[in-house]
């Protein structure tokens, strides 16, 4: 049977037809039509009518080996034909699941030994939520059962991790359950006031402190938190931030939980951002880059203490998934893990091209009229649109301003993303010199012309 030929127009047509997208108004999409891709090349996409695209945000954080890795497909096909899906119900397992465990907790520091693996991020914090609660009902402490997130953190679309991000506007499409609770986040340049970084970052992190107190030691279950915020805009916290954080955890008894599933698998150049941060976390949620989005996959990763208590003391764990560590996903990050470590990945981008990324964003953008702030470490960065530099003074239509860069980014042939008033970006892993520089100067393109189209330069 021939292959219909379909135009843009007809992909387009039948995704409005069908599909509600994310985190836009679909009637305006509808109108304006989606855009198709339809192939891609390491840090590069194409559209169905043939323009290129430098992918500055890896899908969303997830393809940390660029697009176009045969080697990963293809361990995706021989694992579809040994064996293409078993679970690990019925007193079962699988090879590939435990030689994923295996490499996975070789990367791992010794305190962490168990995984429970799930389909995505989103589903790694929503068995959070349970194991966590779980935990502190088998040590006799069932009170013990409230998560604090941050304000402007995200941690996933299902019901229960929506309620523990801190996205305001999801809450109110009935995304909040009771207990939840939730402190500032440590976003110096719009809430530090007079403090300089490392006081703000010591007073955000007492909003935890103070957090505590007022619902309870007895009644705090965990504090969940991104060592750097994604979707809330790319925020990296003071220096002074997560040592402090850790302090106040440890001394109320409350667990400290990293949502990793951004900043995981090598992104800021060490394998997991709580590393570079300098922090012990219990527990770690993990997706995205675990097997660079080929395949979906997620986790969580369990300290020794508390696999211990669940597996010692707590009798039947009453939770499972369909796809919990499905056979092919395992294989494909088997694949992706090696690759990362074996083609020396990581350490390239905490020794060459991280550091070259930030240098050159910072030679671009230190200066710029319009930008007040360059953050970021590693694969990741964010640039803060400031009407006054001085002040820290921000612009009062910055959503519009960073949405109105996002989309002449698109027509200069470049991805990245807006979040409130900035700019974010976090290219795969794999990039080199010279797709960083067109990633730099496509961002400068676009930042240039937002500021002349919208009169601000």
């Amino acid at each position: 049977m021939t292959k219909p030929i379909r135009t843009t127009s007809d992909y387009q047509k039948l995704d409005a037809a069908h599909h509600i997208h994310a985190f836009l108004d679909q009637k305006v999409l509808n109108d304006k039509g989606a855009l198709v891709i339809e192939r891609g090349d390491r840090l590069h996409l194409w559209d169905t009518q043939g323009k290129r695209y430098l992918d500055g945000m890896s899908g969303l954080w997830c393809t940390n080996l660029g697009y176009g890795r045969k080697d990963l497909a293809d361990v995706a096909h021989r694992q579809l034909q040994e064996l293409p899906y078993y679970n690990l119900f019925f007193q079962t397992t699988h090879p590939r699941v435990n030689e994923l465990s295996e490499l996975l907790f070789s990367l791992l520091p010794n305190r962490y030994s168990h995984a429970i693996y799930t389909n995505s991020g989103s589903e790694a914090n929503e068995v959070l939520i349970r194991t966590v609660r779980r935990y502190w009902q088998i040590l006799d402490k069932p009170e013990k059962s409230i998560m604090i997130g941050r304000w402007n953190g995200y941690h996933g679309s299902t019901l229960g991790s929506t309620a523990l991000g801190g996205m305001g506007f999801m809450h109110e499409m009935g995304g909040m359950l009771p207990g939840f609770a939730h402190i500032g986040e440590p976003y110096w340049y719009a809430r530090g006031g007079e403090l300089d970084e490392q006081a703000f970052g010591l007073k955000a992190a007492a909003e935890l402190e103070t957090k505590i107190l007022e619902l309870g030691a007895e009644k705090v279950a965990a504090f969940v938190a991104e060592p750097f915020q994604g979707a809330g805009g790319m925020i990296f916290p003071p220096a002074s931030y997560w040592s402090e954080i850790q302090r106040i955890c440890r001394k109320y008894d409350v667990l400290l939980c990293a949502d990793e599933v951004i900043g995981g698998f090598g992104r800021t150049g060490e394998w997991f951002a709580h590393e570079h941060f300098g922090f012990e976390p219990d527990t770690l949620s993990i997706a995205k880059g675990l097997t660079s989005g080929y395949i979906p996959m997620g986790g969580l990763v369990l300290s020794k203490t508390i696999a211990e208590v669940l597996v010692e003391k707590g009798g039947v764990f009453a939770s499972g998934l369909t796809y919990s560590g499905h056979p092919v996903a395992a294989a494909v990050a088997i694949a992706n893990i090696l690759a990362l470590r074996n083609e020396g990945i990581v350490t390239q981008v905490k020794n060459d091209t991280g550091p070259y990324l930030q240098k050159i964003l910072r030679e671009a953008f230190n200066n710029h009229p319009l930008i007040g702030d360059v953050q970021g470490v590693g694969m990741v960065a964010a640039l803060q649109f400031a009407e006054e530099k001085s002040s820290r003074k921000r612009f009062e239509a910055e959503n519009d301003i960073a949405w109105h860069c996002r989309t002449v980014g698109f027509e200069e042939g470049l991805i990245i993303r807006s979040t409130l008033g900035r700019m974010i970006m976090a290219p795969a892993l794999i990039a080199n010199h010279s797709e960083l520089d067109e990633l730099v100067e496509k961002t400068l393109r676009a930042v240039n012309r937002t500021g002349q189209e919208l009169n601000l330069i």
